[in-house]
């Protein structure tokens, strides 16, 4: 089986859960000057990263998801962790003068966060040439170094892999040169509702031109579901009844891994949005980004359960 290339972070993610709103301490008129402590008496680390996130769950599913990413002299836990689960680390690129990257979460009660990331390794991404990863059925460039992003897609775009773009948190990093460099090169676009008004508003391009110069543009929406723009058609993605809503990290990255599967399996949008949808009210029903264990025959069921059909 071709693999799919996973580009992004490895990170390890400290998540500590403050039991009040954030609205509690922060005040609309005094934001100029922050300077706050929120007590958080539960803490917990995980691990996480969006390329590390996109593979386990992609595993989950019964695909065979090849990283591309870096990581520090504090990488051996993850590296055993990865072994475990049967996904290569051969294409991940150590730096031991670096630290792993580090993401510092704070979730409330109503589970808004706020979060600090230190990109460690990760800033070294581009050092990582993705053509030694190669051939690739498909990829994504979720977020990672600014150059590694650039570089990826370039490489990618010139060896014919179609890829998805997924810059998240990164976006704010690019230009509009930049960025509209992205849209001409993907053949896919994954954000979420907040990234595409910034995509928008960064290119000067509008939703259906960005989605014109792709084969599909996908937009989620939290729990309003999602979109998918292809062809001049618009296809409403609804969402899934997760047994609890306990913590939305990596939600975003396992839906990304159901969009893989579906696209290497050759399905319909309509099925590859559902199972992705899918991935993420599973996630979301537990905490931490690697922590939910299920078989592919048990995801298979929970889709008929939800949806009425087997794919």
């Amino acid at each position: 089986m071709t693999s799919t290339l996973i580009c992004g972070s490895l990170a390890i993610d400290t998540i500590l859960e403050f039991p009040n709103r954030f609205d509690s301490i922060l005040l609309a008129d005094q934001l100029h000057k922050v300077n706050v402590s929120f007590l958080a008496p539960t803490m917990r680390v995980e691990y996480g990263g969006c390329s590390g996130n996109i593979a386990y769950n992609l595993k989950l599913l019964g695909g065979e998801p090849t990283i591309v990413g870096v990581m520090g002299q504090d990488h051996g836990a993850y590296f055993e962790r990865l072994h475990k689960l049967g996904i290569s680390t051969e294409h991940i690129l150590i730096k031991h003068e670096a630290y792993n990257a580090q993401c510092f979460v704070t979730a409330d009660a109503d589970n808004n966060q706020i979060n600090a990331f230190h990109p460690g390794a990760m800033s070294f991404a581009h050092e990582n040439d993705i053509a030694k990863a190669l051939p690739g059925k498909v990829a994504i460039i979720s977020p990672d170094g600014h150059l590694g992003m650039q570089r990826h897609a370039a490489t990618l775009h010139a060896n014919k892999v179609p890829f998805i773009f997924d810059p998240g948190q990164q976006l704010p990093m690019f230009n509009a040169e930049e960025l509209i460099d992205f849209v001409d090169k993907a053949s896919y676009i994954a954000t979420n509702d907040y990234e595409i008004e910034l995509l928008m508003d960064r290119t000067g391009l509008s939703l259906p031109q960005i989605a014109e110069r792709v084969e599909a543009l996908i937009v989620t929406r939290g729990e309003k579901g999602s979109e998918i723009y292809t062809k001049g058609q618009r296809i409403e993605i609804p969402t899934v009844q997760a047994d609890a809503v306990l913590d939305p990290t990596g939600c975003g990255d396992a839906y990304r891994a159901g969009l893989l599967f579906g696209i290497t399996q050759g399905w319909s949008w309509e099925t590859t949005g559902r199972l992705a949808s899918l991935l993420g009210a599973i996630k979301i029903a537990h905490k931490g980004a690697q922590n939910h264990v299920l078989t592919a025959a048990q995801i298979a069921d929970r889709f008929e359960q939800a949806f009425g059909y087997r794919y």
